[in-house]
């Protein structure tokens, strides 16, 4: 199971806003959105935060990318 985070990486460029804006903004470490760009797992309450400061909704930031086939077998 895979999760990208590249939607919030978009809406930040559509709205001009630097990820550091993000982190004052949201009150996230700079270390939770690194592993958000390395599509790493993190704590629910952080994309809460980032939708509270974005006004928008996780479906907005985020998405699931399903496994293949081949990768379940690993």
């Amino acid at each position: 199971m895979g999760v990208s985070y590249s939607k919030l990486f978009k809406l930040l460029i559509d709205r001009k806003m630097r990820k550091g804006e993000l982190c004052k903004a949201a009150h996230i470490s700079s270390g939770a959105l690194l592993k958000m760009s390395k599509g790493e797992n993190v704590y629910v309450d952080i994309l809460t935060r980032i939708c509270r400061a974005l006004d928008c909704d996780y479906s907005d930031i985020m998405e699931y990318i399903p496994e293949k086939e081949d990768d379940r077998e690993k």
